[in-house]
């Protein structure tokens, strides 16, 4: 009888206990990492990590990774992807657009899933959000949608604003849809837009030249290369006196005045549970893409009180975090 309990025991444990890949076969899975930048650059993909710890992967046990990180050179995606491809890695983690576009021309039957994608329907990674219908699913940072919203937050902190300076490249897909969005939410909330195209980081100190006249902000984060080069950013915003709107917390802890824009922290660690649903078996075609349900503005004190502008209680008031 107590070896018939004991049985009992150890079945419902084995039943009640989470599988790890490593459980279900043994085998080490082998996942392919295609960044723009690293964990040191970017503190907000090392979520990613953990958030396959907190599924059971520990790497060395039942997990590799084969890392690679274009550090702000877009233009080396295709052949990073394409060393991925070459390993035959289980599956391939990308973020922005550029790396899921090279991942995606790269292979078409390794699992890619992506983190931070802009209008992936529209740019052709999915065939709609809720049925992918090939090889890729993940994350959309859906960062078109929320130029309206960011650059009513700048107008709020900076009410005296009439023009804003809308810094993206043309080369990315899905910008130019991001800036028209800019474009015409900044016209909406009666700003004029300034479209200003820079493509590599010799073209930055140009485009600041540009922005003439008074009561001008700045919209940036329509391009991968300006986050590796953010601290060259708030310098020269700094320099000229522009309030700045951001996509993305890095650019205000370099010194820019806001950022408004989805939780990348929090989606490189969802992006954790499409790995391991795939690495269980699960196909990305039938995997819907999800959309972010937090998002996050930041504002930098310190840099308001040097451009001589007083944020409104009524933006503080919403803000996730004030850099003082």
């Amino acid at each position: 009888m107590r070896l018939i309990g004991l049985a009992v025991v150890l079945t419902v444990s084995l039943t009640l206990t989470p599988l790890t890949g490593e459980a279900q076969s043994g085998k080490v899975f082998r996942v392919g990492v295609l960044f723009n930048a690293s964990p040191a650059e970017n503190p907000s993909t090392s979520a990613f990590d953990e958030g396959l710890r907190e599924l059971g992967y520990v790497e060395g046990k039942n997990i590799v990774f084969e890392r690679r990180y274009a550090k702000g050179k877009v233009e080396q995606f295709p052949d990073l992807a394409s060393e991925l491809a070459r390993l035959k890695v289980d599956v391939i983690v990308t973020a922005i657009n550029p790396a899921v576009a090279a991942a995606q021309r790269a292979t078409t039957t390794i699992p890619i899933v992506m983190v931070l994608a802009t209008d992936p329907v529209g740019v052709g990674f999915v065939a709609s959000l809720a049925r992918p219908g090939g090889n890729i699913t993940g994350l959309s940072s859906q960062s078109k949608e929320l130029q309206g919203k960011a650059i009513q937050l700048l107008k709020e902190a900076a009410p005296t604003m009439s023009r804003i300076a809308v810094l993206w490249d043309p080369t990315e897909s899905g910008r130019r849809d991001e800036a028209r969005e800019a474009e015409v939410a900044a016209r909406v909330l009666g700003v004029q837009p300034q479209l200003l195209e820079v493509r590599n980081p010799s073209e930055l100190d140009s485009a600041f030249a540009a922005m003439t006249g008074e009561r001008i902000g700045v919209l940036m984060g329509l391009s991968s290369m300006l986050y590796i080069h953010r601290a060259r950013v708030a310098e020269l915003a700094a320099k000229n006196r522009l309030p700045t709107m951001c996509m993305g917390r890095w650019y205000v802890e370099a010194g820019c005045l806001m950022s408004y824009s989805a939780d990348a922290k929090d989606l490189f660690r969802h992006s954790a549970t499409y790995v391991d649903k795939i690495l269980r078996g699960a196909k990305p075609s039938d995997l819907p893409v999800e959309q972010p349900t937090k998002f996050e503005l930041v504002v930098n004190l310190k840099t308001a009180k040097a451009l001589g502008l007083t944020i409104p209680p009524s933006v503080l008031g919403r803000a996730d975090q004030v850099i003082e």
